[in-house]
């Protein structure tokens, strides 16, 4: 039951045209997959993987979502670029949507400044939705809005934004599902636009040992709003722990480790602040980052923070 409520309450939600993207806790640290301009960044190549597992306790049907990107830093022409993939998979009640898309973006130094960035992606969306309920009438006036056979659709995808990043701070603006792509042609449904507003700051403590980062992400398909702010403390450029809210929804806790260089890994649990929260456990989300140099002499400053993952 709580499977078939999941379902009919977020297929809702798609054809009200709300909230759509997945929201995920370390979004600031992941940034490549809401904003294509992020791509390259680092400056080197990166691979990133998310695996979240929302409300748990709940019941079959509660939300998975995982994703995986990788990028890297080009130089084609002597024009600095990156490259990079986004695949994700989201499951919730008798739905399974699955994204794989390009990320190009072109970064230009603004001397003394830091970088500026314009990016791109596109790529497609599978949209599954397999319904095993069984309603009383179901092809009836009353459920004609109730899909009653297996639904599937392939469509394009498209994103673009706008980031600027230096050694002690970042920013970013991006949009995604561009072209506002429809599925299901018996239930029609469309992604509605979803805009993006990244910020951040690192700053350095007396003690220098210790930076901390105050962070916010805002999101928005215009009908529904989303901000969440966080800080994290960074110990020895190798530990970091912090909490951030999302307004009027959850309280976050999470930590991460670097294992060993490039290597990271971090775990976020998510308490639920709305009355959904009497009926789960909490979300778990694990993350795992890694980012090398193919070149043989490192810089100093290599992994000067967790703002690379």
């Amino acid at each position: 039951m709580r499977k078939i409520f999941i379902t009919l309450s977020l297929f809702s939600a798609l054809t009200s045209m709300a909230q759509q993207d997945p929201l995920l806790s370390h979004n600031v640290f992941n940034q490549m997959a809401i904003n294509p301009a992020y791509t390259g960044s680092s400056g080197m190549i990166c691979a990133t993987a998310i695996h979240r597992q929302q409300w748990m306790g709940f019941g079959e049907g509660s939300p998975i979502t995982s994703l995986v990107n990788v990028d890297a830093a080009i130089n084609p022409f002597g024009l600095s670029s990156g490259i990079g993939l986004n695949i994700l998979q989201d499951e919730f009640g008798f739905n399974k949507d699955i994204g794989v898309d390009l990320a190009y973006a072109v970064r230009f130094s603004i001397q003394g400044v830091g970088n500026l960035a314009f990016g791109v992606n596109g790529g497609f969306i599978n949209n599954t939705l397999e319904p095993s309920w069984n309603f009383p009438d179901a092809q009836g006036p009353d459920n004609n809005l109730v899909p009653q056979e297996p639904q599937s659709s392939m469509n394009f995808d498209l994103g673009a934004g706008v980031y600027f990043n230096s050694n002690e701070m970042f920013f970013g603006i991006s949009a995604t599902h561009l072209n506002q792509t429809t599925f299901y042609d018996e239930y029609p449904s469309y992604y509605r636009r979803h805009f993006y507003v990244t910020g951040g700051y690192f700053l350095q403590l007396p003690n220098q040992a210790w930076e901390v980062s105050p962070s916010v992400v805002i999101s928005t398909d215009l009908v529904i709003n989303h901000l969440t702010a966080g800080i994290n403390f960074i110990y020895n450029k190798k530990f970091w722990g912090g909490v951030s809210y999302r307004v009027g929804e959850s309280v976050t806790g999470m930590i991460g480790i670097e294992l060993f260089s490039g290597m990271r890994v971090g775990y976020a649990y998510d308490f639920s602040t709305t009355e959904i929260s009497s009926f789960n456990s909490g979300s778990h989300e694990l993350m795992l980052g890694y980012c090398f140099s193919l070149k043989k002499e490192r810089a100093p400053q290599q992994y000067k923070s967790i703002r690379f993952l």
